[in-house]
């Protein structure tokens, strides 16, 4: 633990933590700090991804004590001179979580932060009876939900569990949401209150829960490490709802732009190891699409990325769609295509949202990783799945991550072995797929 806080029991020590003044902050960034036992290796430090919660728990108990469940259940105990015995448990499971005295002015909070359905019990020290009670209820109250940073991919990933805890508790939810993504989803969700992270501080929720990929066998912000269950479903387990595939309603009723037949792809990404590394395969797929009478149009936010010496480019061929425009546009165009071909990255997500056939290439994320489509492309020849290996961490700082070959000759083989044959091959089971044969029938 760090030096901000005790823990009082050490048979619980997994179950709380008990810090004697100020209330600790939210959670500061994923991913989270390395366990003590595991090797600890220098990390660039992270800026804050999430908004403020009230430092001070907003809900009162008797005696000047407080409780809420921001960030885990939280209870701050007067200076009043009083000693308190505290008792909190998971009321789903039948679990004690933590039994103890406290000494006046403690905060005592659960190391857990991920939604359980608490019973509070406070009784006076070596009294019979609870002077106060309190199951987790928060029907009718405000809820926050926070989603992080402005990746595409996750928040679209997470979002529709968002809306299954609202209905499952029947609560206020302020999701706090990257405005340019929230933009193309709030309309459809109008029970849901969306804000941004710097709005976060004039809210006083009943509880808070942080949507995040917690890395380094962080199971304190998650019940289970995501790299098991998969990137969008995690959201499912730390809300504790169904983590059923369901993608978030998007406004799809723009009228159709392109007369022709097209299909919409996208080649770019954040990190190297999610692109399409086989050097010819862009070119011949945009080739043979072409060759069947498909307009095949980039919609990728940039046309050029990269860092340092590597340096990715539009697939030659394909028509210049790329640019800095508002999402809705880009639903717009992808709605009435006959399919969509990408990456593991947020397009494709979007694409999903569009209802249209996804073909997915990706070698280092396991197919569970992503939502379920029947037009997966990966090669189990070749090294793969190494983002889901639990052996192994992503480093968020390295463009050319690579975690088993980097610098070999082996180096991004997951993507490298992907050929343009067998990419063609899964578009052409596509059911919307209108190649030469089929048109000229």
């Amino acid at each position: 633990m760090d030096n901000t806080t005790i823990s009082v029991n050490p048979d619980l020590s997994n179950d709380l933590n008990i810090n004697i003044g100020t209330p600790a902050p939210a959670p500061a960034a994923a991913p989270a700090a390395a366990p003590q036992n595991a090797p600890q290796q220098p990390q660039q430090k992270q800026p804050s991804i999430y908004g403020e919660i009230p430092q001070i728990p907003v809900m009162d108990a008797v005696e000047g004590i407080k409780f809420d469940f921001n960030d885990g259940i939280r209870i701050l105990f007067p200076h009043n001179g009083k000693e308190y015995h505290v008792t909190f448990s998971d009321i789903d499971t039948g679990i004690i979580l933590y039994s103890a005295d406290t000494v006046p002015g403690a905060y005592v909070t659960s190391v857990k932060k991920f939604y359980i359905k608490f019973r509070l019990i406070i009784h006076e020290k070596g009294g019979k009876e609870p002077i106060f009670t309190h199951d987790y209820d928060c029907t009718g109250k405000e809820v926050m939900i926070q989603l992080p940073v402005g990746t595409l991919g996750d928040s679209i990933g997470w979002f529709s569990y968002v809306e299954r805890f609202q209905k499952k508790h029947n609560c206020k939810v302020i999701c706090v949401m990257t405005p340019w993504i929230a933009d193309v989803v709030k309309e459809q969700y109008p029970d849901i209150t969306f804000i941004t992270t710097e709005e976060t501080k004039n809210y006083r929720p009943y509880a808070c829960y942080y949507m995040g990929l917690f890395f380094r066998g962080d199971v304190d912000h998650q019940p289970i490490d995501f790299r098991y269950i998969g990137l969008h479903r995690t959201a499912g387990y730390i809300l504790g709802v169904d983590p059923a595939d369901i993608p978030p309603r998007v406004n799809l009723s723009a009228p159709r732009q392109i007369k022709e037949k097209y299909v919409c792809i996208a080649a770019q990404s954040s990190s190297q190891a999610k692109y399409w590394n086989n050097p010819f395969g862009w070119i011949n797929v945009v080739k043979f699409l072409k060759e069947n009478g498909y307009r095949v149009l980039c919609i990728d936010k940039e046309s050029v990325h990269g860092t340092g010496l590597n340096w990715n480019f539009i697939p030659y061929g394909a028509e210049d769609f790329t640019g800095d425009i508002p999402l809705q546009e880009r639903i717009n165009l992808i709605k009435d295509a006959d399919f969509f071909v990408g990456l593991s990255s947020g397009l494709s997500w979007l694409a999903w949202c569009c209802k249209v056939p996804v073909v997915m290439i990706s070698g280092f994320t396991h197919p569970t990783n992503e939502f379920e489509t029947p037009y997966r492309v990966i090669n189990y020849h070749t090294c793969h799945s190494c983002w889901n290996d639990m052996r192994l961490d992503f480093d968020h700082f390295d463009f050319l991550w690579c975690p088993r070959h980097k610098g070999t000759d082996r180096h991004f083989e997951c993507t490298k072995l992907i050929s343009a044959e067998q990419v063609i091959t899964t578009i052409k089971k596509i059911p919307t797929f209108r190649g030469k044969e089929e048109e000229a029938k």
